[in-house]
């Protein structure tokens, strides 16, 4: 019996479908054996693949850890090991950008199993009681923000994801140059409006990720509307929490939806694992269409493969969560992914959301994350 071993992220949408799949391929496979380990969301974010990379055969990660994982070989190019039929096809069917989130120096270092992108979010039954209707507009959402009913994720990694939000929604995408994040006036602009929605909400938020934001939805009645937050499509589920949630594209901004930053996550193989083989050919089952849209769904999972999200069986079982969220996966915006932008990452929320929950001078929060911007970029040179 051939033994690997996994890591993935501590929910049951990163967990189950992981161990489900491995349970079949192992049924399929009766030699090779997949045992799986979880972490934190934020350790999920932050810890270093390369040392991960080491310890397990198997890894689910985060995109932008892409192009460190690229640049220290600690994971495998799988477009160099799958058929080009097979990799075409993951290129064809992937949901939104989620292939390309995985592609550098013009190789594949993932499968994306996973697609994600902050949507909004809705208890029904609570505006209903209360004679009051999902927002549509931006004006919309502050005038519900006023009566104390909104919220979203506020922790560091979060509200940086909601500033490129911002910034993309006001016209200009963030990271067009390596001298700054974002033109001072659209990043002003972007706080600002930022902020005013932030002042608007529970300070509890800013120690919430999304889970935590969702799971305050379902086992409370304080909430009754999330504007962005990455989407969990379990919550939307009939029977897996408390209460249930219904989830919608993104609330217009200046009379178009606004864009959010594409997240979801990749399987990626080590370059340590002494199984190899084996390694990628469960990948290659997890990432097929068949499993996507059976196994992994069917088990908490958000599958990566478009097949899966335009499925009337799958949107059935969700209350149309894929079918109502793919128009903003469609369009989200893709972050930097070279190896030393995880530094950036870091560091920059935290900026974001000092601001947020204090006020201060934009220019001044700008400058600061324009100095994390380029050394991240000389991190990346060495």
């Amino acid at each position: 019996m051939k033994k690997l071993k996994g890591i993935t992220w501590n929910h049951t949408r990163g967990l189950l479908p992981m161990v489900a799949t491995s349970q079949r391929f192992t049924e399929l496979n009766p030699g090779i054996e997949i045992s799986w380990e979880k972490r934190s969301l934020q350790e999920f974010a932050d810890a270093s693949i390369e040392d991960l990379a080491k310890r397990f055969d198997l890894l689910v990660i985060d995109h932008p850890w892409t192009g460190f994982g690229a640049h220290t070989n600690a994971i495998l190019p799988l477009s160099d090991y799958l058929s080009p039929e097979y990799i075409k096809d993951q290129e064809i069917n992937t949901v939104g950008r989620s292939y390309g989130s995985y592609v550098f120096s013009d190789k594949l270092w993932a499968l994306p199993i996973d697609a994600a992108t902050p949507v909004a979010s809705a208890r029904l039954d609570i505006l209903k009681e209360q004679g009051l209707k999902v927002p549509e507009t931006y004006d919309d959402l502050l005038a519900l923000a006023n009566k104390g009913l909104v919220a979203f994720a506020g922790i560091p990694v979060d509200v940086l994801m909601s500033f490129y939000m911002y910034c993309c929604s006001l016209g200009e995408a963030p990271f067009q140059s390596q001298e700054k994040v974002i033109s001072v006036e659209t990043g002003t602009k972007a706080l600002q409006q930022f902020r005013e929605l932030a002042q608007l909400i529970d300070p509890a938020n800013f120690n919430r990720n999304p889970i935590q934001v969702y799971e305050a939805m379902v086992n409370t009645d304080e909430i009754a509307y999330c504007p962005f937050a990455y989407g969990y499509s379990n919550y939307s589920r009939t029977g897996y929490s408390k209460n249930l949630l219904h989830f919608y594209d993104l609330v217009k901004l200046n009379a178009q939806p606004m864009i959010s930053s594409l997240g979801g996550t990749g399987l990626a193989v080590s370059s340590f694992s002494q199984h190899i083989p084996e390694a990628i050919k469960y990948a290659e089952f997890t990432g097929s269409p068949q499993v996507q849209q059976n196994i992994f769904a069917d088990n908490g999972g958000q599958p990566g493969h478009l097949q899966a999200w335009k499925s009337d069986r799958i949107n059935g079982v969700t209350h149309d969560y894929f079918k109502n969220t793919l128009p903003a996966l469609e369009r989200a915006f893709l972050r930097p992914r070279y190896s030393g932008h995880m530094y950036f990452q870091d560091h920059a929320g935290d900026v974001v959301r000092d601001y947020l929950m204090k006020g201060g001078n934009e220019e001044s929060v700008l400058s600061a994350m324009n100095e994390l911007y380029v050394k991240s970029l000389n991190l990346q040179a060495k």
